[in-house]
């Protein structure tokens, strides 16, 4: 690893860090919590009285739609997959599973920060509750909205594909991050910073040292050579 590749490491942490750290040390927040709750009640105000945002938060929050989500990197991911060889392929499948164990694996570590929170349709009394608006079963509230997981996973999509294709593919990825982490803010299941402070941090930090080192080509390479299935590398004689 180059003097320039860690140096990019430890800046992405110390951003990371630092964003993180800027939303938990001040108290109740600071000026994130005005951000946060200027956001809330942007739309939770509107809601009431606006018929087309309400049912367009409902449908976008209903648990179904999450596979919408799913189809959207899959269609990405697809893109790629029918450009490549057998081989190819292969490669790409292992890169599909080496981004599905980071993303559990992350997942898992930053539940392990010491912060706790509801969401902001628990938090605040007497707001809008699209359920009941609606009578759709959505994703209105939750007991612990931090780190934002729908938002992370979406985010380490978008790392991948930066890490293993185009900037391109990155670019459309962010926007699939917006368009399916925004609706979880704008329904009130979490905070702006769940996603922005939250998942934004953890993968400055974790992602860094993952695909900025040897470390993810490592079981890439590895999951290559050791899957089951057709067009397997041949075995070195050495």
């Amino acid at each position: 690893m180059t003097i320039k590749r860690l140096l990019l490491i430890l800046l992405l942490n110390l951003l990371g860090l630092a964003l993180f750290f800027s939303w938990y040390l001040p108290a109740h927040h600071g000026l994130w919590f005005t951000v946060d709750k200027t956001i809330f009640y942007w739309f939770n105000q509107r809601m009431a009285t606006d018929p087309a945002l309400l049912w367009l938060v409902a449908v976008t929050n209903f648990r179904a739609f999450d596979g919408v989500s799913l189809l959207a990197m899959g269609a990405l991911y697809l893109h790629f997959w029918r450009r490549e060889t057998p081989q190819g392929r292969r490669r790409m499948f292992a890169i599909g599973i080496t981004m599905l164990i980071t993303a559990v694996v992350l997942n898992q570590l930053g539940h392990q920060i010491p912060v706790s929170h509801p969401s902001p349709t628990k938090y605040f009394p007497n707001v809008n509750h699209v359920t009941k608006l609606t009578g759709i079963p959505t994703k209105d509230a939750s007991a612990d909205s931090f780190p934002g997981d729908h938002g992370m996973m979406l985010i380490i999509f978008s790392c991948f594909m930066l890490r293993y294709f185009t900037r391109k593919s990155f670019a459309l990825a962010l926007v699939i991050v917006v368009v399916f982490a925004l609706p979880r803010v704008m329904i009130g299941a979490h905070w702006f910073t769940d996603i922005a402070v939250g998942s934004l941090s953890i993968v400055l930090v974790g992602m860094s040292w993952w695909l900025l080192t040897p470390a993810s080509d490592y079981l890439v390479n590895w999951l290559y050579r050791n899957l089951p299935g057709k067009y397997k590398p041949a075995k070195s004689s050495f």
